[in-house]
């Protein structure tokens, strides 16, 4: 029950909306109880103790909704639960809760596989070598369920019988595009689907941003077939790299100043097909000492 609890009072404090949802992340880690910095929030508003008062927050309430979430197959993982995915724990923008359909593995090698929403042939093409390559190899195949070089990784892993997780810009219970429900379906029946968004959350320009970043603190690295400047595949490199993950750009992305710009920095390899990157997953997955931060 204590756990249940404080589950709920996340989810109270989260919907208080009184603080960002990384500043909150931030407070529940360093107390280390979500009831505490609840109890907190309402003392200073003058409402009195949590567990002195009574009803000012029905915890138990809160608990019964989350109880109704999971029975429709949507599991609610906190940052203070033990499966929270390790290294999105080490993010600056890791998220307070995500919601999960499908089973949840914490394996090491991860990669995300992204791109433009409308591909040229030849980058539909490179990201089915690479995603199937990953998945054969082992490696689970990340991205984000868009249109274009997602729907190709995420399709092409399935296909070769490989894992892959759809990191997703909305709630559980919606899909975007429309035209990827049997797609989500499929990734949540034999792989796993994450949110960090309320089940019923609708796409917004905000919740995309917010998904690349879940998506690379998730992921060990980040390849990126096919984008342009003003794309969340060119955001999530940037974040990649923030997060001091590799980042994997394909050659003829060159022809944008971005990308030549980004292949100048640490941790950036630039790659003429699938086989450049298969050559280097044994040094993508660090050692406990090097797990830090970003």
């Amino acid at each position: 029950m204590d756990h249940e609890l404080e589950r709920a009072a996340l989810v109270a404090l989260l919907r208080r909306g009184d603080r960002t949802w990384s500043q909150l992340t931030d407070q529940v880690e360093a107390v280390g109880s979500a009831r505490d910095v609840l109890n907190d929030a309402l003392d200073v508003s003058g409402q009195g103790a949590l567990f002195d008062t009574g009803p000012a927050v029905d915890l138990d309430a809160v608990a019964a909704e989350i109880a109704t979430w999971e029975r429709e197959g949507m599991r609610l993982v906190t940052i203070l639960d033990e499966d929270y995915p390790l290294y999105l724990r080490l993010v600056h923008q890791r998220p307070p809760f995500l919601f999960q359909r499908g089973t949840s593995v914490e394996d090491d090698r991860r990669v995300a596989v992204v791109g433009t929403r409308t591909p040229t042939p030849q980058g539909v093409a490179h990201a089915r070598a690479i995603a199937g390559g990953l998945a054969e190899r082992g490696v689970t195949v990340v991205s984000g369920l868009a249109a274009g070089i997602d729907t190709a990784a995420h399709g092409t892993a399935l296909a070769v019988g490989g894992r892959t997780v759809a990191v997703v810009g909305t709630g559980l219970r919606r899909v975007y595009p429309a035209q990827n429900a049997r797609l989500q379906e499929e990734i949540a029946e034999k792989g796993l689907v994450i949110s960090q968004f309320w089940p019923d959350a609708q796409p917004s320009k905000a919740s995309f941003p917010m998904r690349n970043a879940v998506m690379s603190g998730y992921s060990l690295a980040t390849v990126v077939v096919e984008a342009a400047y003003r794309s969340g595949a060119r955001m999530q490199a940037r974040l990649a790299l923030e997060h001091g993950r590799r980042v994997f750009l394909m050659r003829s992305l060159m022809v944008h100043e971005w990308a030549r710009e980004y292949a100048d920095r640490p941790n950036t390899t630039v790659i003429d097909g699938p086989d450049d990157v298969f050559g280097q997953l044994d040094s993508l997955v660090p050692t406990t000492g090097e797990l830090t931060w970003a």
